[in-house]
């Protein structure tokens, strides 16, 4: 965890460009889904056991949706536009199950570039490993603000 530490923070929303891209590819595994479904306390049988799943349209259990949500809204935090970023509104679509185990490609592009509402737009699609669109998307984020020099010591910690 990084409590305690300063994070440089991300992309000024005036060193942004229109058609700028992020690729990132993650996989799926038991740990991370197992994390999630512990810190929700969410037991919803599609998604941890077989057997049930086996007998639903889906046939083997999928990844829940928020996780792959989760991985879009992490990567706008980390990289673009980065620390000290905020998603202020989101539309996302799931058009295929994605499976434990899977490996997922996500592209962002930057859209749109509003200066006046301090705003960027981002499209997000996201590919299986057999390059079915599992995920798209559009999103409206804050890129960070630039900051005054503090002078103080005081709040170094936060």
């Amino acid at each position: 965890m990084l409590l305690g530490k300063k994070r440089k923070p991300g992309r000024k929303i005036e060193d942004m460009t229109i058609g700028e891209k992020l690729t990132l590819t993650e996989k799926i595994e038991d740990n991370e889904l197992l994390l999630y479904l512990g810190l929700t306390n969410d037991a919803n049988p599609l998604y941890i056991q077989h057997d049930y799943a086996s007998q639903t349209p889906f046939k083997k259990p999928i990844v829940p949706s928020i996780m792959l949500t989760g991985i879009i809204t992490s990567a706008v935090s980390k990289y673009l536009p980065g620390p000290g970023s905020h998603i202020t509104e989101q539309s996302i679509q799931f058009h295929k199950p994605v499976y434990h185990y899977a490996t997922v490609r996500f592209l962002f592009e930057v859209k749109e570039i509003d200066l006046k509402a301090h705003s960027v737009i981002i499209e997000v699609t996201a590919d299986n490993e057999d390059d079915e669109k599992v995920v798209t998307g559009r999103i409206s984020v804050c890129p960070p603000h630039r900051l005054e020099k503090m002078n103080s010591h005081a709040l170094e910690n936060f």
